[in-house]
C-alpha cells in the first residue's frame, strides 16, 4: 500500500511540474472579415457548428519560428500573390495579403532553417468568407522531399481523394481564428500543408501559417 501511495505521489508531482512548465499557446488573431449568418455547408465529416476549441498547452519557452522563413510550393507560379505572403506576418486576409494556388491537390512548405521541436502549427487559408477546405493534411519532416521520416499531424481527407491515405480528423469552417494543429513536440525542419480546393471554388489559398516551437 505504501509503495502504491509513493508511486501515485510521484506521478502527481510529475504532472504538476509539467503543468507548471507549460502555458496556453498565444496566437495573434486578425480581425474578422465577414459578418452575419454564413450559407449552410453540408459535409459528412464537418465538425459541429460553434464547436469549442480548447486552449493548447505548450512549453513556456515556445516561440514563433516561421516568421520570414522561405516557402516553396507544388504551384511555383501562384494565380494571385507571392509564396512569401505565407510567412510575412500579415494575417488580415484582405486583397494583397493572401496567395492563391491552382486547382487540385496543392501543397506549401516552410523551411524552418534547422530542425526544431514543433509545438503547434496555425493556418489561415481564407477567412473573408465562410468556407471549408478539402483534404487538409499537415505533415512535418526532416526530409525536404517528404519521402522519409514523415509525421502526419492532421488529415481530414475522409475519402482518400488526395491519395495520401484516409484521414480521421474533422473538416472545419474557415474563420479569422484559423486552425491550430497540435504538433506534440515533434522534431522536424520542414512543415508541409496540403489542400484540394474548397466549398466555394477549386482553388487553394493561404493568408498565413505560424509555426511555434523551440530550437533543438
Amino acid at each position: 500500500m505504501h509503495r502504491k501511495i509513493i508511486v501515485l505521489s510521484a506521478l502527481a508531482l510529475g504532472a504538476a511540474a509539467y503543468a507548471a512548465s507549460t502555458v496556453p499557446l498565444k496566437v495573434e488573431y486578425p480581425k474578422p472579415l465577414f459578418a452575419g449568418t454564413p450559407r449552410p455547408i453540408s459535409l459528412a465529416n464537418l465538425e459541429p457548428a460553434n464547436a469549442k476549441r480548447p486552449d493548447l498547452q505548450v512549453p513556456a519557452d515556445t516561440k514563433l519560428l516561421s516568421k520570414g522563413k522561405p516557402v516553396t510550393s507544388s504551384d511555383s507560379l501562384p494565380v494571385i500573390g507571392e509564396l512569401s505572403f505565407i510567412t510575412d506576418g500579415d494575417k488580415t486576409g484582405i486583397d494583397g495579403a493572401y496567395v492563391e494556388l491552382g486547382p487540385g491537390v496543392q501543397w506549401v512548405q516552410i523551411d524552418l532553417g534547422a530542425s526544431a521541436k514543433i509545438a503547434a502549427i496555425v493556418a489561415w487559408h481564407f477567412h473573408s468568407q465562410a468556407r471549408v477546405y478539402h483534404d487538409v493534411i499537415v505533415q512535418v519532416s526532416d526530409d525536404k522531399e517528404f519521402k522519409k521520416g514523415v509525421t502526419t499531424l492532421y488529415n481530414n481527407d475522409d475519402d482518400n481523394s488526395a491519395k495520401m491515405g484516409k484521414g480521421k480528423d474533422l473538416s472545419y469552417v474557415e474563420t479569422n481564428h484559423g486552425r491550430i494543429f497540435d504538433a506534440k513536440g515533434t522534431t522536424a525542419r520542414y512543415v508541409r500543408l496540403y489542400s484540394n480546393g474548397n466549398t466555394s471554388d477549386e482553388l487553394n489559398h493561404y493568408c498565413e501559417i505560424d509555426v511555434f516551437g523551440t530550437a533543438k
